[in-house]
């Protein structure tokens, strides 16, 4: 038997084979709450430790120098 080909295309209309109804979306995701922002601290009362040798790491170059 061969079925008409004239019927056209037809949408499913049983129900497992139906587009499920539209189903509610979640709510939306909630604001980060900003990080606790933490209290200045206070220099130390004695100074920050200074090595001797400091300068020797670190070298101080001229503005001519650091152009080259």
């Amino acid at each position: 038997m061969v079925k008409n080909v004239d019927e056209g295309c037809r949408t499913p209309k049983r129900t497992p084979r139906r587009i499920p109804a539209a189903m509610v979306c979640p709510p939306a995701p909630k604001k980060k709450s900003p990080p606790h922002t933490a209290r200045q601290r206070l220099p130390p009362k004695n100074g920050y430790f200074v090595p001797p040798d400091l300068e020797l790491i670190f070298r101080v170059s001229s503005s001519s120098e650091a152009v080259a």
